[in-house]
């Protein structure tokens, strides 16, 4: 379909707010944040995706961010909202797939040199593997994760005896979204019960050390780490924030993006062949014949064996973003005697949580591919350290268009206190490996002076493969989602691919 005709079925409201229609208005619209640059991003099959979600069985809200392309089940970068049924395609096959950011004391000046920043490269990767499968005993100067300790990580999550162990610094448990999840049942280490569940009845014990072993590693794909710059955004508001953030100005930073690696994969795909075969046992039709979209009411066998089963995941994507932290700053020290760094936040963008979404409503929230966004004084931060102010939310762009921070307005409500989690793919990785130029992916990040580990970038994750990221802050920002904090600019990247040869 033409973009404008795709266009012509989003009714506009706002500079950067609209909604989709369905069923003729039969049952409430589907919200749409972007503006018209972003609109004519989204494609048939995306807004049919959309569609389908939002008349899928206990649906009351969907919501299209503006990094929104066509997923598994529903759109990466949307919003899912059901208070009585839990889907499993809606959170994806990266359980818990998430950001972080890393503050250093050290100034830009410090990485100007590429001979430092080339050091760190290799000091980070000696450290922290890349790619599908590798895992700890890939790298020289890892972490050795026991299977023992892994199952103490996906059990209690962000733990202090698990941190302690792994040598993070126990305070940064309290700068997680979630630090730990417990699953459906609120005992503490009542997740214990349904791994071994796993390990035994479903005869996963070969499996599970080689998974744990993965723990502190980025994966493929679209993973990456990347060394930054930031820059603090102008205005009091701004200002504020990142110093409640413990953000710093003209200072190096470090973002993380990865998630529960083999690990999540193997729960999740045990969850959708579990449930497609009760599905075909009970004769119930899938949403749109969409085998991705299985779902299980609440309080069922079903929904609580997949509630654990994510937490199981989630736990482990959060102590690999954690170790992932602690050896990149080790790295740092490394090369850089005296340098010191925080953890400024984790947040997770693959994930379903129950929440409350005001006016005393609850209801679980699936983000697939979309970031919570909660506002100063949200009851869901309550305690932490960032009740006055809102939580940092962590958005990635592109090494050549740059990432931001941003912060919550209470205007987010409107998308269930939710927003993007970074650009959003405009190209696939097929047609980016037939279309795109090699040499001038290379040539754009070198005319940048930026590094890589990699001796020739990944042309499925160029900056041309994804939308204009400053379209899709604008859109955020203009429907009064979220304000900017700071702009983080890369000066490395690290991403799976061939070793640099420089």
């Amino acid at each position: 379909m033409p973009t404008s005709a795709v266009n012509s079925r989003i009714h506009i409201t706002g500079e950067a707010t609209g909604y989709l229609p369905v069923r003729n208005g039969e049952i409430s619209p589907i919200t749409v944040i972007a503006n018209e640059a972003i609109r004519a991003t989204f494609d048939e099959a995306t807004l049919d995706q959309a569609v389908n979600a939002r008349t899928a069985p206990g649906v009351s809200q969907v919501v299209l961010n503006p990094d929104a392309h066509i997923g598994y089940g529903a759109p990466i970068g949307c919003v899912m909202v059901s208070p009585s049924h839990i889907y499993p395609g809606p959170v994806g096959v990266d359980i818990k797939c998430s950001m972080s950011l890393l503050q250093m004391d050290i100034p830009a000046e410090a990485v100007a040199d590429r001979r430092t920043r080339r050091a760190l490269i290799e000091a980070i990767t000696a450290r922290t593997p890349t790619g599908a499968g590798k895992g700890q005993r890939s790298v020289p100067k890892g972490r050795p994760v026991s299977p023992a300790l892994g199952r103490e990580a996906v059990v209690y999550g962000a733990a202090p005896h698990v941190l302690a162990e792994l040598g993070v610094p126990a305070h940064w448990a309290a700068r997680c979204e979630d630090s730990a999840h417990s699953g459906h049942d609120p005992r503490p280490g009542s997740l214990g019960e349904r791994l071994e569940h796993l390990l035994n009845r479903e005869n996963w014990q070969s499996t599970f050390a080689e998974k744990m072993r993965q723990l502190g590693s980025y994966g493929g794909g679209n993973h990456f780490g990347e060394c930054e710059v930031v820059s603090v955004a102008e205005g009091e508001r701004a200002r504020s924030a990142a110093e409640a953030f413990g953000l710093r100005d003209g200072h190096v930073a470090f973002l993380s993006h990865c998630g529960s690696r083999g690990w999540g994969s193997k729960l999740a795909e045990h969850q959708f062949r579990t449930l497609r075969t009760q599905f075909e046992k009970w004769g119930t039709p899938l949403p749109g014949n969409d085998r991705h979209m299985v779902y299980a009411p609440l309080g069922t066998p079903e929904a609580n064996d997949y509630i654990d089963d994510m937490s199981l995941g989630a736990n482990f994507a959060t102590v690999n973003h954690l170790l992932i932290n602690a050896l990149v700053l080790e790295a740092f020290q490394e090369v850089l005697p005296g340098c010191t760094g925080d953890l400024v936040y984790f947040i997770s963008h693959n994930i379903a949580r129950y929440e409350d979404l005001g006016d005393g409503r609850h209801a679980w929230v699936h983000r697939k591919g979309a970031t919570r966004a909660f506002p100063a004084g949200h009851p869901g931060l309550a305690g932490t350290p960032f009740q006055a102010v809102g939580h940092p939310i962590l958005l990635p762009g592109n090494p050549a268009g740059g990432s931001a921070v941003m912060v919550a307005e209470p205007g987010a409500k409107l998308a269930a206190y939710s927003v993007n989690h970074g650009a959003g793919r405009v190209m696939g990785r097929k047609h980016a490996a037939r279309t795109l130029d090699q040499g001038r992916i290379d040539r754009e990040l070198a005319d940048l002076d930026i590094l890589t580990n990699c001796r020739k970038y990944p042309i499925d994750e160029a900056p041309a493969v994804y939308k204009d990221f400053q379209q899709v802050v604008d859109s955020v920002q203009k429907a009064g989602l979220a304000s900017t904090v700071a702009r983080l600019d890369a000066r490395f990247v690290i991403k799976d691919g061939d070793a640099a040869d420089d």
